[in-house]
């Protein structure tokens, strides 16, 4: 079971440093092929976007059918264990959170600097007529 949690934390490791990468200054030529190499990365790696949905839609349907201990019949030991799966409930929904925004970002990232890349060309191409 946490090991679908530990593959998703080296996953959005992974798109914090490609985002990162992408948005240290480099010289022109370095900045295309890196953008070139990610987008080549983004489709196979979309996959990260429906996993990290199906794990919200789990820990949704875990959350609505949880048992509640909030009476005086649950003793401290039900009670901090109930707190400590509230926790990683939360901590597993900021991590898909960030996992589908990481990847927006670094989609947005490559579609930006391919969109310069076209404008610069059309530029190019103009002042040469």
């Amino acid at each position: 079971m946490a090991l679908q949690w530990l593959i998703l934390s080296y996953v959005v490791a992974a798109e914090v440093l490609i985002a990162v990468v992408l948005t240290l200054p480099y010289p022109m030529l370095v900045k295309k092929r890196v953008v070139s190499l990610v987008s080549l990365i983004l489709q196979p790696a979309a996959s990260i976007v429906a996993f990290a949905g199906f794990q919200l839609l789990d820990i949704y349907w875990k959350n609505e059918h949880r048992l509640s201990c909030s009476s005086e019949v649950c003793t401290a030991t039900e009670r901090d264990r109930y707190e400590k799966s509230i926790y990683k409930a939360q901590r597993n929904v900021v991590l898909c959170t960030a996992g589908i925004l990481l990847y927006w970002c670094i989609y947005r990232i490559c579609k930006y600097n391919k969109d310069l890349e076209l404008l610069e060309a059309t530029e190019k191409k103009l002042k040469e007529e």
